[in-house]
């Protein structure tokens, strides 16, 4: 199951942040989970949102630079070793974990990781084997 996530392009200059969350504040539209990773030039920040078709409109009629794709949310044990059973499930595949992140509005009484695979199919299906519980947007919130 594939969540819709927003990379956008930031400059990495004062009040840029501030103003994509204003233009989502404006169109009535929920950040579910960022994430945020920067060099001195420039950002990405990579959301989880209410209405993603939405917020791409109203971002694009914005002038703001972003790309759509597709992410894994995934249920974790809220006990130690919640993580590392499922990097475990991973291990002898040829999956590779490109970077993730928490959603700020839980779904249930345990966290949800977002994860960018290099293998995303791969990497679903041997989760669904071991048992992870794998989240949809409706899971989520999202529309």
């Amino acid at each position: 199951m594939a969540i819709r996530q927003l990379s956008i392009f930031l400059e990495n200059r004062s009040g840029r942040l501030q103003a994509i969350t204003n233009i989502l504040a404006e169109a009535n539209i929920d950040i579910r989970g960022l994430s945020v990773a920067d060099t001195s030039d420039f950002g990405i920040l990579r959301i989880i949102v209410d209405d993603t078709a939405k917020a791409e409109a109203v971002l694009k009629t914005n002038s703001v630079v972003l790309h759509t794709n597709d992410v894994t949310a995934i249920e974790v044990d809220h006990k130690p070793g919640g993580l590392a059973k499922v990097l475990r499930l991973l291990n002898d595949t040829s999956v590779n974990v490109e970077y993730m992140y928490t959603l700020a509005v839980p779904c249930g009484v345990n966290p949800v990781l977002i994860l960018r695979f290099s293998e995303p199919k791969e990497a679903r299906e041997k989760l669904r084997q071991g048992g992870v519980k794998l989240l949809n947007e409706s899971d989520l919130g999202m529309k």
